[in-house]
């Protein structure tokens, strides 16, 4: 965990957020910002900066973020019509916050978000 991190705070309950999901790797959350009528931050309990720092020791750690987001889509019926899930890495992608991160996104259609400048 790093001390200055947001997402370290929430995921050590120093800061306040509508957890959706959580277990021994993972904590779940809606986005206070969001860019779509769902939008979720799935993140690692490891701190991890961003997708550029992982190791091979982390790959079983992204499988599962991945499997979260399934389950989360499914609890906020997204498989029914489709969601989409990103990770932005860097500046120039859009990270705001450096602790890896998948956004969950749906509930409308989602073809121009990238085009309309939401950065996700």
């Amino acid at each position: 965990m790093s001390a200055d991190c947001i997402f370290c705070k929430i995921i050590n309950r120093e800061l306040d957020a509508d957890i959706v999901y959580e277990d021994d790797e993972v904590v779940a959350f809606k986005d206070v910002n969001p860019a779509a009528p769902v939008h979720i931050l799935i993140v690692p309990r490891k701190h991890i900066p961003s997708l550029l720092d992982l190791e091979k020791d982390d790959e079983p750690l992204m499988g599962h973020l991945h499997t979260v987001a399934n389950e989360v889509a499914r609890k906020f019926k997204l498989d029914r019509k489709g969601y989409r899930v990103v990770i932005n890495c860097g500046p120039d992608a859009g990270q705001i916050v450096f602790h890896l991160h998948l956004h969950l996104l749906g509930g409308r259609p989602l073809l121009q978000t990238i085009a309309k400048g939401r950065g996700v």
